[in-house]
């Protein structure tokens, strides 16, 4: 058995996320406790209550990286090790800390710096994203080709989620334009994200050229785990990489259906989510078939992921 770590992105964050294993697992304690120290405000209350910074991508992001971290360390202590790793956009730093390439308090302080960049770089109202389900890849692109050829803005695929399920992005008339033609061509729905901006487009290059010199200051070691990355699906060569590629794929589009396919085709039949909702346990099985697919966020997600885990065993 071969077991995959993934870690949530930006989108699955809910009031309440990690509370339970905050209130029962001392190691899920001393994570939140080390990011209250790190960002000198509390994230556990941001958390366990505040729906509206929840929705801040400011906030929203070393919330998540902290609750998935410490949905981690409370597996980990029940016995359970990944032979892989990667997460979905904010969830690959995620994925560079659970692989022991960085440092818990570097990263959530950097995901924070990178959750303010990304705000900044558009204007609100400037850009948006739409999730389009049930329409083929070629398709999609087609429909973005298509609404950037009728005006004069972008709009392009965001995240290869899986097979049916792709987010375009761009400016908020052409990628509006690019949702309708995608229902033209059949798919069957075209739902407007709630986020802040249109990510993993170029239109963040912005805030890309202000992190570029925040990642350059991070210890990187050596990862004791592969890393799967977001910008090309493969895993990363060497911890020298890993700079670069986060530099690069805050404009890249997502290639997680990719990376689910050749983390399966190195072995992996147990795929993990840690962190908020079960967004990534959804993609595996719209890309795979025949594996172990499991979550952990709460009490009794784990209970079900240990006993799941203990009857394949």
């Amino acid at each position: 058995m071969k077991t995959v770590f993934m870690f949530s992105g930006q989108g699955a964050q809910y009031a309440g996320m990690g509370k339970e294993l905050y209130k029962n697992y001392s190691v899920a304690k001393e994570i939140f406790d080390r990011a209250d120290e790190v960002l000198g405000y509390s994230i556990k209350d941001i958390c366990f209550e505040d729906e509206a910074k929840l929705g801040e991508t400011e906030f929203a992001q070393p919330a998540i990286l902290t609750m998935s971290i410490a949905a981690m360390k409370v597996l980990q202590e029940q016995g359970v090790r990944a032979e892989m790793t990667a997460g979905l956009s904010l969830g690959e730093y995620s994925a560079y800390v659970a692989s022991g390439a960085m440092d818990f308090e570097e990263a959530v302080a950097l995901v924070q710096k990178r959750g303010k960049f990304m705000a900044e770089a558009v204007p609100s109202g400037k850009g948006a994203m739409y999730a389009i389900i049930g329409l083929d890849t070629e398709l999609v692109e087609e429909a973005c080709k298509e609404a950037m050829e009728a005006g004069n803005g972008l709009a392009v695929p965001a995240n290869y989620n899986a097979p049916g399920q792709i987010v375009i992005a761009g400016e908020t008339e052409t990628v509006a334009k690019a949702a309708e033609i995608a229902k033209e061509k059949g798919a069957k729905l075209a739902v407007k994200l709630k986020v802040s901006g249109p990510f993993h487009t170029e239109m963040l290059q912005p805030a890309a050229e202000k992190l570029g010199p925040e990642l350059q200051k991070m210890h990187i070691r050596p990862m004791e785990i592969p890393v799967f990355t977001n910008v090309d699906a493969t895993e990363v060569a060497s911890e020298k990489d890993i700079i670069p590629i986060l530099t690069k794929q805050i404009c890249c589009p997502v290639r997680f259906s990719d990376i689910i396919q050749n983390m399966h085709n190195k072995g992996a039949d147990t795929f993990i989510e840690l962190g908020p909702g079960k967004a990534l346990c959804g993609f595996v099985k719209r890309t795979l078939k025949g594996v172990t697919i499991l979550n952990v966020e709460d009490l009794s997600s784990l209970e079900k992921t240990m006993t799941k885990l203990h009857s394949i065993v």
